[in-house]
């Protein structure tokens, strides 16, 4: 290579590196990503901790070059848009959105900061996103399945209770996403030939009228579709089940440990990880319009043995085999 092609070779890398920085140029900077949740911090915390750990093996440390803005609405829904609002005034890179409530708020908040849905149901149905596989505005994240995973919770309890003729759906009905999960579980109940009683709830006064419906007209079991309402008021129905000695199956797992019969659904630990491995390649560069959402890997059935027997529930063999794990 002569002197002139030596020099024009140098200039047009030079004009590369320019218009492009590489992600080692950008290391020495603390990246700051806004966490937003409609529950409280104490909530199940080991799912920021996953976030946290799947953060750190990708090379992000809290307090090194790392900043997370943590914002948790305890259960007040109203407080969300509130909390978006801080996060956008922060100038956060990437905001992580925990269930369709927070999603909803830092979607109105922000059309250019980008959003990372660490749970949620149906981001298509919910009109977060034109397409999952090219979401094409500043959201991405994981989403699981309703219609599948409600089928399966049913086939479980039809498992438990070959007989079962009559499910409670008990969910939020301000909650556009959960109210496409019950529309996705009643549907998958008809299909199997189980009747529905929908005791949908707004606030927590009204699980004392859902209550008072499943008095007048006893289900066989329960099924419970998880947000912030619900589980905010999850010990409530933790003992009207037991008072009444009702099979109830839950959608995730820290429900089952802290006393429900049993459940099934994503391992939300392996979503809150990959939400970090979301929020690293957009920190590296990727737009979310073209990182397509992902689906959970990994999918946990847990039973309670403690909280059967106490409602003198005996779990046939074919079911226990299923378990991925067994709370005793």
């Amino acid at each position: 290579m002569n002197r002139r092609d030596t020099i024009i070779a140098l200039i047009a890398l030079a004009s590369a590196a320019a218009s492009r920085p590489s992600w080692a140029q950008q290391q020495g900077r603390v990246w700051r990503v806004g966490f937003l949740s409609p529950t409280s911090a104490s909530v199940n915390p080991q799912y920021t901790g996953a976030f946290l750990q799947g953060m750190r093996e990708l090379g992000y440390v809290e307090g090194k070059n790392l900043v997370v803005e943590w914002r948790f609405a305890d259960g007040k829904l109203e407080r969300l848009a509130g909390l978006a609002a801080e996060l956008v005034q922060l100038k956060v890179d990437v905001i992580v959105a925990q269930a369709s409530s927070a999603i909803g708020a830092a979607q109105k908040a922000t059309t250019t900061i980008p959003i990372v849905m660490a749970t949620t149901g149906d981001p298509l149905g919910s009109g977060f996103v034109k397409s999952l596989a090219r979401p094409e505005g500043n959201i991405t994240g994981i989403s699981d399945v309703a219609t599948t995973l409600s089928t399966k919770r049913l086939g479980l309890l039809k498992e438990l209770l070959p007989k079962l003729q009559r499910v409670a759906m008990l969910w939020n009905k301000d909650d556009l996403g959960m109210s496409l999960r019950y529309d996705a579980s009643a549907k998958a109940a008809a299909a199997m030939g189980v009747d529905v009683q929908a005791v949908g709830v707004r606030e927590p006064d009204d699980f004392n009228e859902a209550f008072a419906v499943m008095d007048r007209e006893p289900p066989d079991a329960i099924l419970m579709v998880s947000d912030s309402l619900t589980v905010l008021n999850r010990k409530r129905v933790f003992d009207y089940a037991a008072m009444h000695r009702l099979p109830a199956i839950y959608e995730y797992d820290p429900l089952v440990r802290e006393g429900g019969l049993m459940s099934y659904g994503p391992d939300l630990r392996e979503s809150f990880e990959r939400a970090g491995s979301m929020v690293d390649r957009i920190l590296k560069g990727a737009k979310p319009a073209d990182l397509p959402f992902e689906q959970p890997t990994r999918y946990l059935f847990v039973l309670n043995l403690k909280t059967a027997k106490s409602i003198g529930l005996e779990i046939p063999p074919t079911v226990l085999a299923l378990a991925d794990e067994v709370v005793e």
